[in-house]
């Protein structure tokens, strides 16, 4: 296994490429998103205001990296249609709930220069006019599935205003090049009394939608990824597996890819033990593999909180798999976005 930095300031903190994305164009071109702002060392986050959103960008598929600030155009008319399947295309979503965005009823940011230049925020018009989300905070990141040139399913979350912690997985299409989104299932429905929230996502060769998600228990300190499986785009979810568990200080988030061979590779943070794990799945998600370690040289600080994780994965062009998140060392105790790359 190979790791490389993707981006490391002394006196800075930066965290969290789960929650933004990771997009990949022409084999070699990657881009990552990802939260920075000054470092001070503290229970919790060590992380001090002011902080922005950062991209860093790779032309040798993550060898090197090279960071920039996003320029994003806020006049961006909620009119204009949008063709995913665009050579340039991506998508970042925003909610609530967590460092770097604070927008209640939903939003997200399309490029169609490979992220050179945003347009939004725009809203995912009629979605919150729902009969299932009336009174709710969408709390979404970053995880959709292009289905074609004016067609996207985006995998969202929710909970009731005001109750952290309640969060369910939902997901919603547009069938009209983005001018406007149909809620279209629960994943996790608010009766169940588990948290449920940051999906990650992909098509399986048979067609199935798998998606991957953050749980944790309801009162509880027990947090685990779950597995659910679609077998009519969406329409409804079964749960088919317990991918892993990922440890106390709220668990973290999976990430999860489509590898060459069919196989599901699904990455996360194991805050217990301080590691970087990946699981494989040779069926599309109903039994997984024993755990690889990819990384085991977290460095805690002096208060001892495990603040790692929240990865990005995909696979390059050679076949070798790329993992993004973020991470301390003794070398670089302060919190950074890091990769590890690998051939499964």
């Amino acid at each position: 296994m190979k790791h490389a930095i993707v981006y490391a300031q002394p006196g800075t903190f930066a965290g969290w490429p789960a929650n933004n994305g990771l997009w990949s164009w022409d084999d070699s071109e990657l881009l990552v998103g990802f939260v920075a702002g000054p470092y001070v060392e503290q229970p919790g986050h060590n992380l001090a205001e002011p902080y922005r959103l950062l991209t860093a960008r790779s032309a040798d598929q993550g060898e090197t990296w090279a960071t920039g600030e996003p320029a994003i155009n806020a006049a961006y008319p909620s009119s204009q249609a949008i063709d995913f399947t665009h050579h340039g295309f991506a998508m970042r979503v925003a909610g609530t709930g967590y460092h770097g965005s604070d927008v209640a009823a939903g939003a997200f940011y399309v490029t169609l220069d490979h992220g050179q230049t945003w347009r939004g925020p725009q809203l995912f018009h009629r979605l919150q006019h729902h009969p299932e989300l009336q009174g709710m905070t969408i709390t979404a990141r970053t995880d959709y599935v292009v289905e074609g040139p004016r067609a996207c399913l985006v995998m969202l979350s929710a909970r009731k205003s005001g109750e952290w912690g309640a969060d369910r997985v939902f997901c919603a299409r547009t069938t009209d090049a983005g001018k406007s989104f149909e809620f279209v299932s629960w994943v996790v429905p608010p009766s169940d009394p588990h948290r449920a929230v940051m999906p990650a996502t992909v098509r399986c060769d048979s067609g199935r939608l798998v998606t991957a998600i953050r749980r944790r228990q309801a009162g509880g300190e027990r947090c685990w990824i779950a597995a659910y499986a679609s077998a009519g785009d969406g329409q409804s979810w079964q749960f088919i597996s317990e991918v892993a568990e990922t440890g106390g200080w709220n668990g973290n988030p999976p990430a999860l890819a489509r590898l060459d061979d069919g196989q599901l590779c699904c990455v996360f943070g194991e805050r217990n033990a301080c590691h970087m794990v990946a699981m494989f799945s040779p069926d599309e998600g109903q039994t997984w593999r024993e755990p690889v370690i990819l990384r085991d040289d977290f460095h805690r600080d002096a208060f001892g909180d495990p603040d790692l994780g929240y990865a990005r994965v995909t696979q390059r062009a050679d076949g070798q798999v790329i993992a993004i998140y973020y991470w301390a060392t003794a070398a670089l105790p302060h919190q950074h976005i890091a990769a590890t790359i690998w051939q499964p």
